[in-house]
């Protein structure tokens, strides 16, 4: 049995942070398996040993890469894209799956242009229509697809996301110099994970409060399709240079310590397929003030904290409550610990391999 995978986007945040957890397992059941990417990137990893590299550096969007497909695709049983950018051209796998997190781009939240929209529409559709499976991460999504692309319902397969619980509990020694209080946000800077609002609702807070926890948000925040203008002008406007400290990206090894050392951490996106920084924020043990829309509400459980996305004020009193009233009871413990058992990587791995079997077995069967 062949089975081709792209993992171009293996170093990126969140489907990064999927294929590094389930590509082990899965790649362990294939006899063999050709994996499409950045060669140097791919080595790094220990199960590249047990797969062939087709070396395949290409903007994950652009329409070289499209082009490029069948040629860089061999023969094969099957072919599984990680992302909704699955090939528009022909390729020569019997049966192809793909992993859509979420339609984000196809909503009205999404600020892209016109042109954009239409290609990605395109693409979706494309990766639907052409899937024998189509994994997704909640049951949000799964809602959102059908919606958005006329997918047929039963060709989706609702695979939660995990979290290695262990490897944010861990207290770990780190040279990392972050102040002794500080508000925690984690993911990429765009427009639709409402990063303004939060920003918005930490300037309300009283001069007292923002002279002891500074802002503290960590990840990418260039290169994207869709950026946020906003956010600087208004650190700019109200002086809050000293107080919003931009990380930029991160290794995956220090996200732990951020997590551990922050006293609350704070996700206000607007749209989310899935929402992992809450879990692995929740496996640190750290309080979660979290919108209450999309799939996160789904994620988060009892757990969390939520607020409005559209209400600086609302948030800004969820805060100020959470510092000055934090909660760590035996409660809010076991709370925590049974919502993180519902979202294993052995869990989402099973579910993989089962509809890969399934699928294995179909191609015998001819």
């Amino acid at each position: 049995m062949k089975f081709v995978i792209d993992a171009r986007l293996i170093n990126t945040s969140g489907i990064g942070t999927y294929l590094k957890n389930v590509l082990p397992d899965i790649i362990s059941e294939f006899e063999t398996v050709i994996v499409l990417g950045r060669k140097n990137e791919i080595l790094q990893f220990e199960w590249s040993r047990k797969v062939e590299i087709i070396e395949f550096d290409y903007e994950m969007y652009s329409l070289k890469a499209q082009f490029l497909f069948p040629f860089k695709i061999p023969k094969c049983d099957i072919f599984w894209c990680p992302h909704f950018n699955f090939p528009l051209l022909p390729v020569r796998a019997s049966k192809k799956i793909v992993t859509i997190h979420d339609v984000n781009h196809l909503t009205d939240i999404s600020p892209i242009s016109f042109f954009k929209r239409m290609y990605a529409s395109l693409l979706y559709k494309n990766a639907v229509k052409k899937a024998t499976v189509i994994f997704t991460v909640s049951e949000f999504s799964k809602q959102e697809i059908v919606k958005y692309t006329d997918a047929q319902p039963e060709k989706i397969k609702v695979v939660y996301c995990g979290v290695n619980v262990p490897f944010f509990e861990n207290k770990k020694e780190s040279e990392i110099a972050l102040p002794k209080d500080f508000i925690l946000y984690i993911g990429n800077v765009k427009p639709h994970k409402n990063l303004l609002v939060l920003i918005e609702a930490y300037a309300l807070l009283s001069e007292n409060l923002k002279s002891k926890y500074k802002l503290i948000i960590v990840g990418k925040k260039e290169g994207f399709i869709t950026k946020d203008d906003n956010i600087d002008k208004f650190i700019d406007k109200n002086n809050l240079y000293g107080n919003v400290i931009f990380t930029g990206h991160i290794e995956d090894c220090d996200l732990p310590v951020y997590y551990q050392k922050a006293s609350v951490f704070i996700f206000p996106s607007l749209y989310e397929g899935f929402g992992l920084p809450i879990l692995e924020a929740l496996a640190a043990g750290t309080i979660v003030i979290s919108s209450n829309v999309a799939s996160i509400p789904e994620v988060g459980g009892n757990a969390v904290y939520y607020f409005n996305p559209k209400n600086a004020n609302e948030l800004k009193i969820k805060i100020i409550d959470v510092l000055e009233n934090p909660v760590f009871d035996d409660e809010a413990m076991i709370c925590r610990k049974n919502q993180l058992e519902k979202f294993t990587w052995e869990k989402s791995i099973q579910k993989h391999l089962e509809s890969l079997k399934t699928i294995s077995n179909l191609i015998k069967e001819k």
